[in-house]
């Protein structure tokens, strides 16, 4: 039975042990999850594929050991600038609960400690990210690259492999070496081998003949000889056409950030809309080198508004859903041609709104934000209580069912109900299936 070896050859991040910080961070996961769900709020959606600088309580990263009992046992200790005390005193123990001072105890809550503070890789942050959404691996790969590069002609080399041989410089090379090392032709070969045949046909020769004979025979071999040394194509006459990774130039895109934020839209609720903005984000930065992101937010009346405000300025009114339809037909008319720009909606709300208003969503998706629309991806919020009571996909609020009868006639269109963050990666399923068509 044949036995492998593998060897890691992963360099160590800050010349600390890779085996090590991989232990560490399995053993404080869930001070690190934690902490990592708490800067998904503070985070901007377009700072998702970056490192981050957290910190954990330092009792997470106590490693066990053993300690000798302090109130038992004997113990010698060499105490610099003893001016009491002389060798063979007897000390008595000190009273317990007294312990020896160790900076916490002068905290007012109790047991203060500082905490121990760390960055996370790019990879290491996705992966926490990741977890909750539950995404397939071969998604968490993708999602992880960055750009992508095709191959493109950059001159001659003097390497490379057979396929990529250029002839014409490989012969014209050769060609100028054997000039320069005056190899000898085939043609004038052939040309003394037909004279010497001629001379063998004779049956008397004079000695004028058999001097020529002697004379070609010389030639011939000197001729071979020097064929041999200069052979018709050498390695150094070889040339090869070079290919260099350069990244693929790509239209850019933009992403259109649509959420309800009437009293309705509590923190889970923004806080699940933030996820699923993430992810699409970070796979349209995947496609595309420029990606600009707009938020629009919405009740009664829509307004496009910066990110902080999007995600955490507090609104009341009622919700008409039409209108944030309106205001990102306005911003994209006034700055992204549909000629120019991949456009991606992304709409999050709990479903409800005016009465009637549903259907006009429909008619403005249906003439004009489809048509000029990559995808379309509409979530709708509930808790896991209403997720249950609505598992039937016809039923829900007005929204929902107008969607559903609009949905089938637009492949682009993607609709789906979360309550948790692992139900994003649905609508996400589709527009990876989605995408790996068009690529086909």
């Amino acid at each position: 039975m044949n036995s492998f070896h593998f060897i890691d050859r992963r360099k160590n991040p800050k010349g600390k042990s890779l085996g090590n910080r991989q232990r560490f961070l399995k053993r404080a996961r869930s001070q690190i999850k934690e902490a990592v769900n708490k800067s998904l709020r503070d985070r901007s959606v377009k700072e998702l594929d970056r490192g981050e600088k957290i910190s954990i309580p330092s009792k997470s990263t106590a490693e066990p050991r053993f300690t000798h009992d302090r109130e038992k046992g004997a113990r010698e200790a060499v105490h610099p600038g003893n001016k009491e005390f002389d060798a063979g005193d007897r000390l008595k123990k000190p009273p317990k609960g007294g312990g020896r001072g160790r900076g916490k105890d002068a905290s007012d809550s109790g047991m203060g400690e500082d905490e121990f503070q760390f960055t996370l890789s790019q990879e290491e942050f996705l992966d926490i990210f990741f977890e909750d959404l539950e995404l397939p691996n071969l998604v968490k790969r993708s999602l992880k690259e960055i750009k992508s590069y095709a191959f493109k002609r950059a001159g001659i080399t003097v390497s490379g492999a057979p396929t990529n041989m250029n002839l014409v410089r490989t012969m014209r090379n050769a060609h100028g070496r054997r000039l320069a090392l005056k190899r000898p032709s085939t043609k004038a070969i052939n040309e003394l081998k037909e004279r010497l045949f001629e001379l063998e046909r004779i049956a008397q020769p004079s000695d004028e003949e058999i001097a020529e004979k002697k004379d070609i025979l010389a030639k011939l071999e000197e001729m071979e000889r020097r064929r041999r040394f200069t052979p018709f194509i050498d390695p150094l006459d070889l040339r090869f056409n070079a290919y260099e990774p350069t990244p693929v130039e790509t239209t850019a895109a933009v992403m259109f950030c649509l959420m309800d934020v009437s009293g309705s839209m509590g923190e889970r609720e923004k806080d699940l809309a933030k996820r699923f903005y993430m992810l699409l984000y970070l796979f349209l930065k995947r496609r595309y080198e420029r990606v600009e992101v707009v938020f629009i937010r919405h009740t009664h009346h829509a307004e496009e508004v910066d990110e902080e405000t999007f995600f955490y300025s507090r609104q009341s009114g009622g919700t008409v859903v039409s209108t944030a339809l309106e205001k990102m037909l306005e911003v994209q008319k006034d700055r992204f041609p549909a000629h120019e720009w991949n456009i991606y909606v992304a709409q999050a709300s709990d479903g409800f709104t005016q009465s009637g208003d549903a259907q006009r969503c429909v008619e403005m998706l249906n003439d004009s934000v489809m048509p000029i629309s990559q995808y379309y991806a509409y979530i709708e919020i509930l808790d896991e209580r209403e997720l249950e009571v609505f598992s039937d996909a016809s039923s829900g609020a007005e929204l929902w069912r107008a969607y559903r009868t609009f949905a089938p006639a637009w492949p682009n269109f993607a609709q789906t109900r979360i309550a948790r963050p692992q139900d994003i990666f649905p609508v996400f399923r589709e527009l990876f299936a989605r995408n790996n068509k068009e690529a086909a």
